[in-house]
């Protein structure tokens, strides 16, 4: 018997977190000798900022398979809260390398040192060319998904190939302008830190909101609406509620029907709307529907 795992959303996550691991292993080494032999801290930083990016995907990984767990005694709901929890682990990631840049980058604008040496502008255009096409081809992933820890870890690899965009920049200052000019390579880091920085804080919010039970795509609530009130029975729907919990969804709200129908009729008219809302998204759980009576709101009971 297949393993209902197999074929959940977060396993498409296991993959690009795979490559996206090896793949910064080996940038993190080459941009460490590069920059080491090469004169430019913009470079040793970046490669710095790689050695996040590979503790940050390990722990995304981690998130993304407790994430993908069935139901449990103990996780009614699953354990989809796993998946922000990563995401935000990701942007702490992301803050902690910009702090970092930023100390090393403004300790070194009053420090003299060696011009950058030509060879790492190549390094640096691969490196760009590599984590951009990663950056793309993981975010188009996470937006598949509809995954905030993917997209944040897509992000974290666009921000590996802004640290690399400025170093280029900086170190090609350098370069042209010559004596008294080193400092480009480090104005550029401290810049890229800064973008780092504000671009952590943008990721943080969708994750921070979700763990918050912030309510999904308002475009969810006139759908439903419009499934619900499609039923020749349905004379209105209220309370509407949607979470979104790790890739899945839960909603709950209620339905008024005419008055003088019997129980069983009432819940066939809940399963059949019901049915109908669990076609909608293939991420969508569970659906509790609530029966009322279709009365004026002054002779509904206290509570209703």
């Amino acid at each position: 018997m297949s393993n209902p795992n197999d074929t959940h959303p977060a396993r498409q996550g296991f993959k690009t977190t795979a490559i996206g691991i090896a793949i910064s292993v080996v940038l993190a080494v080459v941009k460490a000798v590069a920059g080491i032999l090469g004169h430019s801290f913009a470079l040793i930083a970046d490669a710095v900022e790689s050695v996040g990016d590979i503790f940050t995907a390990s722990v995304m990984f981690i998130g993304l398979r407790t994430s993908a767990k069935p139901p449990d005694q103990d996780h009614p709901y699953g354990h989809g809260k796993a998946e922000p929890l990563a995401a935000l682990v990701v942007v702490l990631g992301l803050v902690i390398a910009a702090g970092f840049i930023a100390y090393e980058s403004i300790g070194n604008l009053t420090t003299r040192h060696h011009p950058p040496a030509g060879f790492t502008l190549g390094v640096l255009a691969v490196v760009i060319l590599v984590k951009e096409g990663l950056s793309r081809y993981v975010s188009g992933v996470g937006e598949s998904v509809e995954s905030q820890a993917i997209k944040a870890d897509g992000f974290h690899h666009r921000s590996d190939a802004i640290t690399s965009g400025a170093a280029f920049i900086g170190i090609s200052i350098a370069l042209l302008g010559g004596p008294g000019y080193e400092i480009a390579d480090d104005w550029a880091a401290l810049g890229a830190a800064v973008i780092i920085l504000g671009n952590a804080f943008r990721m943080g919010r969708p994750a921070l909101g979700e763990l918050m039970d912030r309510q999904p795509n308002p475009e969810w609530l006139d759908k439903v609406e419009q499934v619900a009130l499609n039923h020749p029975q349905v004379q209105s729907i209220k309370n509407l509620r949607l979470r979104k919990m790790g890739f899945d969804r839960y909603m709950d709200f209620h339905l008024r029907v005419p008055p003088d129908l019997s129980v069983r009729e009432g819940h066939r008219i809940a399963h059949e709307v019901k049915d109908q809302l669990l076609g909608l998204h293939p991420y969508l759980r569970d659906v509790l529907i609530h029966i009322e009576p279709a009365l004026p709101d002054d002779a509904m009971p206290e509570g209703e």
